[in-house]
């Protein structure tokens, strides 16, 4: 079985194929968001590297959130359109989940974090190295992000891009139980997201391409001003 993965969900953009349960071809950039320009000849170098034609792919699967509203719409979009034009099924791969795959054979608590904005992120947390899930994908304040750490217990590995925006407040509140992945294991890897794709489809957890949704967190910018707008009309 050959999948077919990618990702546009925050600042990487990448392609991922795995057969028979292999990572076989990998490929990621961060450079600019112009994930709309570069994911289908990513895609299309992808084949060309590994001698495939797109009609031998049997499953896709697409990062779908939380992350970038606009870059989670391309590549669920994307994904959609390649199933439903071949009738393969889809697999749904959450971009958190996928970030803690890179803690490796760290033993604690790993925290993947994206920067949400306004003094959000977008966090969870998982027991490594099980991947056991602790807390659920939430989009909070760092503050409120941090102190729903406490019940899980240290040492915390933070993982994903709301590092660098984030490490100062997390080195206060967390003081010397506070690590940071390196650089090159900062960022979501598509290795991993298609990993986790791979164990999906063994289990049977598959959807057509039209019941493939983004995952969002919260609601858009435009629908929060407009409701915030509202709201003061009212009062």
């Amino acid at each position: 079985m050959k999948i077919l993965l990618l990702d546009t969900s925050g600042p990487v953009c990448g392609v991922a194929v795995a057969s028979d349960g292999d990572l076989v071809y990998e490929s990621w950039m961060n450079n600019k968001m112009t994930h709309s320009q570069k994911i289908m000849p990513m895609v299309d170098a992808a084949l060309r590297m590994l001698d495939l034609d797109i009609t031998e792919i049997d499953a896709y699967a697409a990062v779908i959130g939380p992350g970038s509203f606009t870059g989670v719409r391309i590549g669920v979009a994307t994904v959609k359109g390649l199933a439903e034009a071949r009738q393969k099924p889809c697999i749904e791969v959450d971009a958190l989940e996928a970030l803690a795959r890179n803690a490796g054979a760290f033993t604690g608590t790993v925290c993947p974090i994206l920067d949400a904005r306004a003094g959000q992120v977008y966090g969870a947390a998982f027991r490594a190295p099980t991947f056991e899930r602790l807390l659920p994908d939430q989009a909070l304040k760092l503050e409120e992000f941090l102190s729903g750490l406490e019940s899980c217990g240290g040492p915390y590995l933070f993982v994903g891009d709301g590092i660098k925006a984030h490490r100062a407040g997390i080195e206060a509140k967390l003081g010397a139980d506070a690590l940071f992945a390196a650089p090159d294991y900062a960022q979501l890897r598509p290795g991993c997201a298609i990993m986790l794709a791979v164990e999906k489809l063994a289990a049977g957890d598959v959807k057509t391409a039209d019941a493939l949704l983004p995952l969002y967190l919260r609601a858009p910018q435009a629908e929060r001003e407009r409701a915030a707008r509202l709201a003061a009309e009212k009062a």
